[in-house]
């Protein structure tokens, strides 16, 4: 599976959102769990995406209906869901996404569905084409890996290394044994199975996307929106000796 690089989306201000879909990243991720993003923000900022031929994913706050609705109704090619701890929440995941058969998501009639006039269309197109992440960041997500890879209308995960640490009792210690152990666990795992593995690297160093490509991650977001930009100043600031 090719490598598509990706980066996240917190300030969903217009100017932000068309210089990141500027860039030659494959898909841009509009971050609802934690940014204050509305959904008005988030339908725009989707349409500005897709605008530019990239794909348009969405991370959610919650494993829920309430949360993947709207999401979905305006119109994302992806979703990626936090804290999916076992084969249950998985199979919830997918429920939560697709039309019946294979779902129970709920039908409205927004811009996915091109507000009633192609609803066909969209059915056809949710079924087969969404993109359903979800993401390993919980010791109890490591211990049944195999079990959430397997289900079927899950296209891959996403480790969140944070979180993950934290559940094991070493917050931010990254590079401790058990770590790396449960990182190489979820890899191993999906990388058996040909399917998405993704990860963020956080720090702006475009020298970790080969590293990272190498270990076999296929779905890569880069840094982020605000991390772009503090940087940037950071380093020209740091020149001037402020």
């Amino acid at each position: 599976m090719n490598l598509s690089l990706g980066s996240w989306l917190t300030v969903l201000h217009p100017t932000i959102v068309d210089l990141m879909t500027e860039q030659k990243f494959d898909w841009l991720c509009v971050d609802l769990e934690h940014s204050p993003t509305s959904y008005l923000d988030l339908q725009n900022a989707i349409s500005t995406i897709q605008l530019k031929g990239k794909k348009a994913f969405a991370r959610v706050a919650q494993n829920t209906h309430y949360h993947l609705k709207f999401p979905l109704d305006a119109g994302v090619d992806g979703v990626i869901i936090p804290m999916v701890n076992s084969a249950d929440e998985a199979k919830q995941a997918v429920l939560n996404c697709f039309y019946p058969p294979k779902g129970n998501r709920g039908v409205g009639l927004a811009r996915a569905q091109k507000y009633g006039f192609a609803f066909e269309e969209h059915l056809q197109s949710n079924l087969k084409n969404l993109t359903v992440i979800v993401q390993i960041e919980h010791v109890n997500a490591v211990e049944q890996i195999e079990t959430i890879l397997d289900i079927e209308g899950i296209a891959g995960v996403f480790i969140g290394p944070y979180d993950l640490s934290g559940s094991m009792g070493i917050p931010g210690q990254f590079e401790h044994p058990h770590m790396k152990e449960a990182i190489k666990k979820v890899s191993n795992a999906t990388i058996a199975r040909k399917k998405i593995l993704g990860a963020h690297i956080i720090t702006p160093k475009y020298n970790k996307i080969d590293e990272y490509s190498n270990l076999g991650y296929n779905f890569i977001a880069f840094s982020i929106d605000t991390l772009f930009l503090g940087t940037a100043m950071r380093e020209e600031l740091t020149k001037l000796g402020r």
